[in-house]
């Protein structure tokens, strides 16, 4: 027999009760709130496959021009970043630019050098890797070529600042990301594009710098996030039956 509550009046079931409705409404509210992630990453998913998709038409396209400086205001790495693309121009190996790398061939540096266009205007080129003990131009004096040159290869969008937890130091001439602004900064360069080009695999003289060798991967954990967040769903839900037909009972 329930008891009247001395100052309420209320039974004395009926806190316990109401304790449990309101628990049941939480694991309810968690349960959508679940089911929403668990949307939210398989759209994701979605669009994450529709980029790599995308990405992998884009490297293996026939290459276009580079794009010139009326189109620069609308780079950007959706639409154009692993771009395939080809310039012309002659290269200005005295305003080259190391940046610290580490590749399957090993630690070492990107050789990032200005190629003058003909109409006047400058793109960084990663011409590719050199190793530490390569670093001096004077050791690989037979790549340093003069003339004019044709450059394939894929834009790539700047990174600016610097690595993780490893800032660019423009003054002690200490690089640890391409950064397309600071580096022409640094050099002095005028009319540069915004983005720069990894240089395909086409042979150097004397072998180095080593092209070709740009990385292309994109994280796709969005199926586990999408599975993860529906079970919790399945298991709030499930909370909230158990406890509201336990207050039933």
């Amino acid at each position: 027999m329930a008891l009247d509550h001395p100052l309420t009046g209320q039974t004395a079931d009926a806190e316990p009760a109401r304790s449990r409705l309101i628990f049941a409404g939480a694991m309810l509210f968690l349960a959508l709130t679940f089911i929403g992630l668990g949307t939210w990453q398989v759209q994701r998913l979605f669009w994450k496959l529709d980029l790599i998709a995308r990405v992998d038409a884009r490297v293996t396209a026939t290459p276009a021009p580079a794009p010139s400086s009326p189109a620069w205001p609308a780079i950007n790495a959706e639409n154009d970043e692993y771009r395939r693309v080809t310039t012309t121009g002659f290269f200005h190996h005295g305003e080259e630019t190391l940046v610290q790398a580490v590749t399957d061939l090993g630690p070492g540096f990107w050789v990032l050098t200005p190629l003058e266009q003909k109409d006047g205007t400058t793109v960084l080129i990663n011409r590719g890797f050199v190793p530490v003990d390569r670093r001096d131009p004077a050791a690989r004096a037979d790549g340093e070529i003069q003339g004019p040159v044709k450059i394939t290869g894929l834009i790539r969008i700047s990174e600016p600042g610097g690595a993780f937890l490893r800032s660019n130091d423009p003054a002690s001439g200490r690089w640890y990301s391409r950064d397309v602004a600071a580096i022409a900064a640094a050099r002095g360069l005028e009319k540069v594009a915004p983005y720069f080009i990894d240089a395909d695999a086409t042979p150097i003289p004397g072998g180095l710098p080593v092209g070709g060798l740009t990385v292309i991967r994109f994280r796709n954990s969005h199926l586990v996030y999408a599975v993860t967040w529906y079970l919790l769903a399945v298991m709030s839900a499930g909370g909230a039956y158990a406890i509201q037909r336990k207050r039933l009972a």
